[in-house]
C-alpha cells in the first residue's frame, strides 16, 4: 500500500491557471460571447504566443502576445486602478492612422505640454468597435523601456546586451468613459508604432487552460 501511494505521490500536478496574471506561453483562453466585445475578441479563443514586458520609472507591465483563427496579433496587459481591468492593444498600420484621424491633428499629439485633443474622422468605418469619435491626450513622452522577456520570471537590465531593453516614449489618450484609448510608442530610430487600446472586465475571459 505505501508503495502505490508514494508512486501516486510522484504524479506531477497538473497546473492550474486560475487569474490572468498567472498566464504563461502556450497557455489558452477563451473568450466572453458578449456583444460589448469587438469581433476579434467576441466568443473567440487565443494562446498566449509571446511575453513580453514594459518597465517604466515606478511600474513594470506584463504583456502577453495573443494568436487566435485570424491573423491579426492582439496584445493582452492588466491595468489595475480602483479594479483590475484587461487591457486588449490592437496594432494599426500608418495608413489606417491616416483614415481614422487628420493627420496634422494627430501630429499634436507630439507637441509639449502634452494636451492634444484628437477627433475620429466623421467618415471613417474603420476599428469602429475598436475606436472612439473623441480622445484627450493624458501622458506626453513617458520614457519606458521593452523587454523581450517575462519580466516575472527574469531580472530585468537595460545593459544586457541583445536581451536589452529597446528604450521609446509613449504618448496615450483616452476617450472619455476611459474605456478606449490611444498608445504610441515612438523608438529611438524614429520608428512609431500606434495602438488602438480597449479596456475590458476580467470577467470577459470566461476560461483558461495551461498549454502544453
Amino acid at each position: 500500500m505505501s508503495f502505490i501511494k508514494k508512486l501516486f505521490g510522484n504524479e506531477e500536478k497538473q497546473r492550474a491557471v486560475t487569474h490572468v496574471k498567472d498566464l504563461q506561453l502556450n497557455d489558452m483562453i477563451a473568450m466572453s460571447d458578449s456583444f460589448g466585445l469587438p469581433s476579434l475578441l467576441r466568443d473567440q479563443q487565443f494562446q498566449v504566443t509571446a511575453i513580453n514586458c514594459y518597465e517604466f520609472e515606478h511600474r513594470t507591465q506584463t504583456e502577453w502576445v495573443l494568436t487566435g483563427q485570424s491573423d491579426v496579433e492582439l496584445y493582452l496587459s492588466l491595468e489595475a486602478d480602483d479594479k483590475t481591468y484587461l487591457k486588449f492593444s490592437l496594432k494599426i498600420a500608418d495608413n489606417d492612422v491616416e483614415t481614422l484621424f487628420d493627420l496634422d491633428q494627430f501630429s499634436t499629439v507630439f507637441d509639449e505640454p502634452g494636451q492634444a485633443q484628437l477627433e475620429r474622422q466623421q467618415d471613417s468605418t474603420l476599428n469602429l468597435d475598436w475606436s472612439d469619435s473623441q480622445y484627450q491626450q493624458q501622458a506626453f513622452a513617458q520614457v519606458g523601456y521593452f523587454h523581450r522577456k517575462d519580466n516575472r520570471v527574469s531580472n530585468l537590465s537595460q545593459y544586457e546586451g541583445s536581451d536589452s531593453g529597446e528604450q521609446f516614449e509613449l504618448y496615450t489618450l483616452y476617450n472619455p468613459d476611459e474605456d478606449k484609448g490611444i498608445d504610441i510608442e515612438v523608438w529611438q530610430d524614429g520608428d512609431t508604432d500606434v495602438f488602438l487600446t480597449l479596456f475590458r472586465p476580467v470577467t470577459d475571459i470566461v476560461d483558461m487552460y495551461p498549454g502544453s
